[in-house]
């Protein structure tokens, strides 16, 4: 297929990804990126590459991918409660400052011949291009343009968060909770440039109303950072910050927005990255996906004979993918949001509990992968010493034997015997909710009293793990022994949910 003319609105990761991907397959097609900003101001801190999206980078473009892991920061992962803090290597983890990335893509991009002006808004009406790419991030125009077209959908998180940064380098990455007069807020911190790191902060709306945020949030201009939550955060946070300051850039307290679209293409016009999709940010996935869709976008207008086609197949590739992520980001985003209901656990479990948080990760692969922290863990859930946790490759039935005592009962391990899913005391409950809808929150106020709970529904994987979430959201209101039922193909999902806390006993099914 022959282009003559490609547009790009945004100038964002994807936007510059793409553009340049494009002019490299369609050496003879006008490449033009508008961005209404400008070169040397951008909004936010650091973002990260994880070591899965650096291999996709660099079979789609080594030379870009090399420049951008030369001006990146490599660190680990830690988690830490109170005094007690347990650290994680992860492998290629990398950050980089947004800033930087920026002007590494512009200099890859106007090298392949891109064309990038700056400072200039335009729309679709305005522009005539044989393709149009649509990278106008979260905010689009252009799907808010052609909403009609597009069908976007757009749900907002129950917490509120913000970002900002500081001027020196974190150690490591660390998520740590803390607790004032008004309630616990979490930090999600990492280290992206030798002086610089990112500090994202969040916490639940009653929390941020009892600290007055409400008031600052309405009484700061936009524009603005605003300074009374960045003050207060500062000392709030002082020992993480090793007394350095937080640094605002237009940072106000938000509600995450996950959007989903109908359709991500119509005519010649196609979204990208945030535009078309996006993932909580605990999953470190916005960047991933709008660099990873230009990587698909380019393939399919390469193979396909007709921009129809072209767009139907970038569609059809990326959708799934996106969906999936965008799953997990919502297990994951619910887990943040309820952090601070498991602090009591030991931090090594917690940590156990934050990499199983979404059925990504399996509990045995973790203790593979991270034996310093998963086996502290398991022994904090098994009641042993950490000598007792026996090799990953038996972690599973390690778990599911372990015994437990609960409500005066007795069980010699995890499965749930059969004779009491009809004793006397139990409910059974099926479970047709997404576990932090309204309707669950519903479901959860009208359970009439029982000493267990019984969940059943579905056997597919999503109803699962929905039934786990909510589970843990019974138990924990309601202190009864909690059951579900899981398909017996998820043995490894039951035992992470068991050795979680999100539920008690087990039933295998089919």
């Amino acid at each position: 297929m022959k282009l003559d003319t490609i547009a790009v609105l945004g100038g964002g990761p994807g936007g510059l990804y793409a553009a340049r991907l494009l002019k490299r397959s369609h050496p003879g097609a006008e490449v033009t990126v508008y961005e209404q900003g400008v070169p040397d101001k951008t909004f936010g801190f650091g973002v990260g590459l994880a070591s899965r999206t650096q291999r996709n980078l660099r079979l789609a473009d080594e030379e870009s991918l090399d420049s951008i892991v030369a001006a990146s920061h490599g660190h680990e992962m830690s988690m830490r409660v109170g005094d007690s803090e347990v650290r994680l290597a992860h492998g290629e983890l990398l950050a980089i400052g947004r800033a930087t990335l920026l002007s590494v893509l512009q200099k890859h991009a106007e090298a392949a011949g891109v064309e990038l002006r700056f400072g200039e808004r335009r729309a679709v009406s305005e522009l005539d291009a044989d393709l149009i790419v649509a990278a106008d991030g979260i905010s689009s125009a252009t799907r808010t343009d052609l909403a009609e077209e597009f069908g976007p959908e757009i749900a907002e998180g129950e917490g509120l968060y913000l970002w900002c940064g500081t001027d020196f380098a974190l150690p490591r990455a660390i998520f740590t909770p803390v607790t004032t007069e008004h309630g616990t807020f979490v930090a999600h911190a990492y280290p992206y440039a030798a002086d610089r790191s990112t500090f994202l902060i969040e916490t639940d709306e009653q929390t941020w109303r009892r600290a007055g945020f409400d008031v600052s949030t309405r009484e700061t201009p936009n524009g603005d950072s605003d300074q009374r939550s960045l003050g207060y955060l500062q000392e709030a946070f002082s020992e993480t910050l090793q007394g350095n300051r937080l640094i605002g850039n237009r940072t106000k307290w938000l509600r995450f927005r996950t959007i989903r679209c109908r359709r991500w293409h119509t005519r010649n016009v196609v979204l990208l990255g945030d535009a078309a999709h996006t993932a909580h940010y605990s999953i470190g996935s916005g960047t991933k996906l709008a660099m990873e869709d230009a990587i698909a976008l380019d393939r399919a207008v390469l193979a396909a004979g007709g921009l129809d086609d072209a767009l139907a197949a970038y569609e059809a590739e990326r959708r799934p993918a996106v969906e999936h992520l965008q799953s997990i980001a919502e297990r994951s985003m619910a887990w943040w949001d309820s952090f601070p209901e498991r602090l009591s656990m030991p931090v090594e479990q917690l940590m156990v509990a934050y990499m199983t948080r979404a059925g990504k990760v399996p509990v045995d692969r973790f203790a593979e992968s991270a034996p310093q922290v998963a086996v502290p863990g398991l022994a904090a859930f098994g009641g042993v010493g950490a000598d007792e946790v026996p090799c990953p490759a038996s972690i599973t039935e390690w778990i599911l034997g372990r015994p437990l005592t609960a409500g005066g009962r007795r069980f010699p391990g995890r499965t749930a015997p059969e004779a009491l899913r009809t004793a006397a005391g139990t409910l059974p409950v099926e479970i047709s909710v997404r576990p932090w809808s309204p309707e669950a929150a519903e479901l959860i106020a009208g359970l009439p009293p029982a000493s267990a709970y019984w969940l059943t529904g579905p056997g597919d994987r999503e109803a699962t793990l929905d039934r786990l979430d909510l589970g843990e959201r019974i138990r924990r209101a309601t202190g009864a022994l909690l059951v579900a039922d899981v398909p017996a193909g998820l043995r490894a999902v039951a035992a992470g949910a068991l050795a979680s806390e999100r539920v008690d006993l087990v039933a295998f099914t089919g």
